[in-house]
């Protein structure tokens, strides 16, 4: 790791994919998923203590809920859980009739409108989409065609989103009307080529730039909002998923890992493998908008 970026190992969960890393300010918890195992994870920050829910079939992401609890993403659908009661309640349905795909990525924008991806499991077919879940629940596809959802975010003026398709490569970018939730015509941002590994799960920090967890790149990149790459960071596992600020001032910058498809040498090279890891890269974030419904 270049000087002066420090890390620390604050869950080890050893997860086959973590995934989703979601900042509660309100309890001042850590929430994330293992989509493999299949389970939500919860830290709380301050004291240490770490909770973990099973879950009926694979979890894709995780986000706050202004209600309440939080919504998570299984396999076709959206789901209220609520950690006090351990209440899975179904919200909204997605693809019922594309039995091989998957809920994956999922953000939410500043109106609180839940953006999610799915996915044929493991990119192998392009039938995945993005969809966008408004706070009535109403259900509009944004785009087709998609193999790997993932890097849903937004700049910190609510006037461009960033997403990626992880099997293409590339970050791109379109105009974005907070309002009504309209997307413009989507554009490269970031070559498929700018640096190691593929885009996984990505957030905004507090001065409009990009941070990209690169999976089996072995790194984070730092994007400046016209593309340039600020910065990358060397991580002690090939294959970091996402990346999400939280703590009290959102400082911390913490990133899930997974285990999946390493082989008995790789696990042996990389022992905080499926670890969530807490950085400090000397910036801030901002606090992820919850859902509204």
């Amino acid at each position: 790791m270049p000087s002066g970026t420090r890390f620390e190992v604050v869950a080890d969960s050893r997860d086959i994919l973590g995934e989703s890393p979601t900042w509660s300010e309100t309890t001042g918890c850590l929430y994330w998923v293992d989509l493999r195992r299949p389970c939500l994870h919860r830290l709380h920050v301050a004291s240490g203590r770490k909770a973990t829910w099973p879950m009926p079939e694979v979890i894709g992401a995780v986000v706050s809920r202004r209600s309440g609890g939080v919504v998570v993403a299984l396999k076709d659908g959206l789901h209220a859980f609520d950690p006090d009661r351990s209440d899975l309640v179904p919200l909204v349905q997605l693809e019922f009739d594309l039995p091989h795909n998957r809920l994956n990525d999922a953000k939410c924008d500043a109106a609180g409108r839940i953006w999610c991806g799915s996915m044929w499991d493991y990119g192998l077919h392009p039938t995945g989409g993005l969809y966008r879940i408004d706070g009535d629940l109403s259900v509009t596809r944004i785009r087709s065609d998609v193999c790997v959802a993932n890097a849903i975010s937004f700049s910190p003026d609510d006037r461009t989103m960033y997403f990626a398709d992880s099997r293409k490569g590339q970050i791109e970018q379109a105009a974005f009307d907070v309002r009504t939730g309209d997307v413009g015509t989507w554009s490269v941002l970031v070559d498929a080529d700018a640096v190691p590994g593929a885009p996984d799960g990505a957030t905004v920090d507090a001065e409009g730039f990009i941070w990209n967890a690169r999976y089996k790149g072995g790194c984070l990149a730092r994007f400046a909002p016209d593309g340039r790459l600020d910065r990358l960071i060397e991580l002690p596992v090939s294959q970091p998923t996402s990346c999400a600020f939280g703590g009290p001032d959102l400082r911390t910058l913490f990133v899930t890992t997974a285990t999946q498809k390493l082989s008995e040498s790789e696990l042996e090279s990389q022992p905080l493998a499926g670890s969530l890891l807490a950085l400090d890269v000397g910036v801030a974030g901002r606090l992820e908008p919850a859902f509204a419904g």
